[in-house]
């Protein structure tokens, strides 16, 4: 009931404050997001500044929770309410519901004069255009099947980078040997399920990895295959520290950061944090991907979602699209944020090392068809049906299902319930 009760203040305080903003004024971006943590709100500085100069006040309507599951919650109160603002931060499958129920803008104009179909990929596409429409403007691709490592610990107990699932457990054993927690994990269910994308492609491989997570093939779902993969989830699970229900993800991060923990199994909006402390890949952290899944990429990517504002209101969304998908903007957003550009044409030159290996790696894994939606992050499924995979996933990790064996046959239930 608290919880319940906390959520409808939320909401009713975000409508409010958007309610309470001068509609008339055009000069004004209204933001509804979840970029709170420290290199979030550093990378979303970067636009602010670009529109600044241009003469648009930035109206930030955030709403903290790295899943977005609040945000979305407060979104869908000012959508019931008409009260919309000049965009939202969204994932995949919730822009699509939205344009589908009608209340998005139309910023085709803007796309075709940039040339977004050009430079923005086709898996992104699908989730940016509707009915032939642009009501989307992506900011970034984000991937999550990587490791952070802090690379003073890593040397302290004489690790090397796991290249199999089996080589990771014994990295694991090693730190806590040396009496450092292993994994860094938040357990909320959007950072287990996550994790549990990057587990699964491992196991499996990238086409089990698309039958099972993207095709929802029932046979997949139900196979051998996903009952090892939930194996491999219990094992790496008994590595976190007691205490790690309920932290946010950040704080994992920081764990590695400070050298508390070895490594964290996080998207890549994780080296945002590492940035944000002045860490540098390679000297204070290492970045690998999850062993077992090179080659492949598992994606997700921040949209902003542009709502059908009043007239008066439009030159300022036009404005916040067209900064979003500059080139200047996606190099400069990308290298505090973590990910890497929205669009193919941006060079890597003021990357980091991290960040040209996951420019390089989206490159080929586009070209090679190993470009996967995360289920966990909005990119595999609509959001009913990744909802039931999050919740399965973490009543498995926190033990209210007992079983490999059971977590498929609810899995596969709770998919099928939800489609």
């Amino acid at each position: 009931m608290r919880k319940f009760l906390m959520t409808t203040a939320l909401v009713t305080m975000t409508v409010a404050g958007l309610g309470a903003a001068k509609a008339a004024d055009v000069k004004e971006v209204q933001m509804l997001h979840w970029w709170t943590s420290g290199g979030e709100a550093a990378a979303l500085n970067v636009l602010k500044e670009d529109l600044s100069k241009e003469g648009f006040a930035w109206k930030d309507v955030p709403v903290a929770g790295g899943g977005g599951d609040a945000a979305m919650t407060a979104l869908k109160a000012m959508v019931a309410a008409g009260t919309y603002p000049t965009a939202s931060q969204m994932l995949g499958y919730t822009v699509l519901d939205y344009a589908q129920a009608g209340v998005m803008g139309d910023l085709t104009e803007t796309a075709k004069k940039e040339g977004w179909d050009k430079s923005v990929p086709a898996a992104l596409q699908k989730f940016s255009v509707y009915d032939g429409k642009w009501v989307a403007a992506p900011v970034n691709v984000h991937s999550v099947n990587w490791l952070w490592i802090n690379k003073a610990v890593m040397e302290k107990i004489g690790g090397t980078e796991p290249k199999t699932f089996d080589d990771l457990i014994a990295l694991l054993d090693k730190a806590k040997a040396a009496g450092v927690t292993p994994l860094a994990l938040g357990g909320q269910n959007w950072q287990e399920a996550t994790m549990f994308d990057s587990i699964v492609l491992s196991t499996g491989g990238p086409e089990f990895y698309k039958k099972a997570m993207n095709d929802l093939d029932e046979e997949s779902l139900k196979s051998d295959t996903m009952k090892k993969s939930f194996d491999n989830l219990q094992k790496i699970v008994q590595y976190v520290d007691p205490n790690f229900s309920g932290r946010d993800w950040n704080l994992a991060t920081a764990m590695v950061i400070k050298g508390d923990a070895l490594v964290q199994v996080m998207g890549d909006w994780a080296k945002g944090e590492f940035v944000a402390a002045k860490k540098t890949p390679n000297t204070d952290f290492l970045c690998y991907r999850f062993p077992g899944t090179d080659g492949s990429v598992i994606y997700n990517s921040d949209m902003f979602g542009m709502f059908n504002v009043p007239d008066d209101r439009k030159a300022a969304q036009v404005a916040l699209a067209t900064a979003t998908l500059s080139k200047s903007f996606q190099s400069a957003f990308n290298v505090v944020k973590g990910s890497v550009p929205a669009r193919t044409d941006v060079p890597d030159t003021d990357f980091d090392a991290c960040g040209k290996k996951g420019i390089a790696d989206l490159k080929a894994a586009n070209e090679g068809g190993t470009l996967f939606g995360s289920l966990a992050q909005g990119y595999g499924a609509p959001p009913a049906v990744a909802n039931a995979y999050k919740d399965v996933v973490s009543k498995f990790v926190h033990g209210q299902i007992k079983t490999s064996d059971q977590a498929v046959e609810e899995l596969v239930k709770a998919i099928e319930d939800a489609k």
